[in-house]
């Protein structure tokens, strides 16, 4: 079993950070135990949810309260959930990470990618772009932005945060930090 660490991330031949390898970002999330995943695509994580349906670990939901009801099903049953999702699904599942999740201690590890962020993106991304960090802030939900660079700690924050407090933590994914199903 690979575990992560810095070498695991694809560089460039000046040896500047270039991108995550999939494969390598699903292996640290099974090296910190999680063994149930759902959620719904995204192009941004599309590398990530092809190499977890290689694995046969991945359960396709309609959509993303849908995905975390069923992370929370996943955890009553002693499962350690992750769920994908674009950031506009983090709106779509907010009820139920609210009412559920939150107030009955289900935790489950966020993949979220974090679309128009910067204002770069198409036009219905702009909005939730601009306010997730705001937003999961607001609802206390733990978050951290992914990169290149500081990778093997911000895996260790989410298995210890999601540990302790045994609630949702989200990971926030940008483009390019996790190598997508096109170069």
């Amino acid at each position: 079993m690979r575990r992560f660490s810095q070498a695991c991330i694809s560089t460039t031949p000046g040896g500047n950070f270039q991108m995550i390898e999939s494969d390598v970002f699903v292996q640290a999330m099974q090296d910190m135990g999680v063994n149930f995943f759902t959620g719904v695509p995204d192009s941004i994580l599309g590398g990530v949810i092809a190499e977890l349906m290689n694995r046969r670990l991945y359960t396709p939901a309609v959509r993303e309260d849908e995905a975390v009801g069923m992370a929370a099903g996943a955890y009553m049953a002693g499962k350690t959930p992750a769920v994908l999702m674009q950031n506009s699904g983090l709106g779509t599942s907010l009820n139920t990470l609210m009412s559920l999740n939150m107030i009955y201690k289900q935790p489950c590890i966020l993949i979220v990618s974090w679309r128009g962020q910067e204002g770069k993106d198409a036009p219905e991304h702009l909005v939730m772009g601009e306010v997730m960090p705001q937003l999961l802030d607001t609802v206390k939900i733990p978050h951290r932005t992914l990169t290149e660079k500081t990778a093997v700690d911000d895996f260790r924050w989410v298995a210890q945060t999601f540990m302790q407090q045994q609630i949702p933590v989200a990971l926030l994914i940008t483009k390019g930090v996790v190598k997508g199903l096109h170069p």
